[in-house]
């Protein structure tokens, strides 16, 4: 049985997507528009925003600095007083690699802000939108995209993972109380060591074969249709989620030592 309500169409429907100037946000952007949505891109890179509205008839651009809460809320009441959103989806995030041993406390609350504190941003200022939405017969959904670093303690993720965990923790808390009020939830775990994302880049030598962005976002439309809460994304992504949470910790361990060639 579906937990959300599935989303087969999408013509006609309003979809915002923040954090949509790279990677998955942009892919997703370009799926949904061919698919007939009205979509809404926004990021802080102004300029790529205004390229893919213009390419894109019916579409329409919004920067946005997620950190900013008032920005956050003065976007909402724009948009939702232009007409109802039917779909959210916060695509947005920021990562550098960090140990313990090199700890740069400025950038790690930095990750925090924009993986973490914006997605709470957009999820209050929303939220009862989507929900008077939902009142109103509307089937609205709000989507979250995270990382597998949350799922487990990766090396070099000691800014990166937390902030992971915690979206994750917040999508699954957000599944068991928004649907039965009328609003879908989803989340999508990915893996940027596994989908070729501006994240990835600086490292091709240290990563597994990767997925492009257009494949995970095909994916994710095909979730939706399907009702689902977790968004099944590429087979690597989706084995290395299960194996790394069935591992036990000092298995889990040893086998990353290994890899590291400790």
């Amino acid at each position: 049985m579906p937990l959300n309500t599935p989303i087969e169409r999408w013509y006609g429907l309003r979809v915002w997507l923040v954090g949509a100037s790279s990677g998955v946000g942009l892919a997703l952007a370009e799926q949904l528009h061919a698919a007939g949505a009205q979509v809404i891109v926004s990021a802080r890179r102004q300029a790529i925003l205004e390229d893919f509205a213009k390419s894109h008839p019916g579409s329409q651009a919004l920067s946005l600095d997620v950190t900013d809460r008032q920005a956050v809320i003065n976007a909402v009441m724009q948009l939702v007083d232009e007409a109802p959103l039917d779909l959210v989806c916060y695509c947005a995030g920021q990562h550098q690699t960090m140990q313990a041993d090199d700890l740069d406390l400025n950038a790690l609350l930095q990750q925090r802000e924009v993986a973490l504190i914006g997605a709470l941003h957009l999820f209050a200022a929303v939220t009862p939108h989507l929900l008077a939405a939902a009142r109103a017969g509307r089937h609205p959904h709000l989507s979250l995209v995270a990382s597998v670093a949350g799922l487990r303690g990766l090396p070099g993720n000691l800014a990166y993972g937390p902030s992971q965990a915690a979206l994750i923790n917040l999508a699954e808390t957000l599944q068991l109380e928004l649907p039965p009020q009328g609003v879908g939830v989803s989340l999508a775990v990915v893996k940027p060591g596994l989908v070729a994302t501006p994240f990835t880049e600086p490292h091709p030598g240290t990563q597994p074969p990767w997925a492009q962005p257009e494949q995970a976002a095909s994916a994710m439309l095909q979730g939706w249709a399907r009702g689902s809460f977790q968004l099944a994304l590429p087979w690597r992504s989706k084995l290395g989620r299960r194996s790394g949470q069935a591992t036990s910790a000092p298995g889990f361990f040893a086998w990353l030592r290994r890899l590291q060639g400790n």
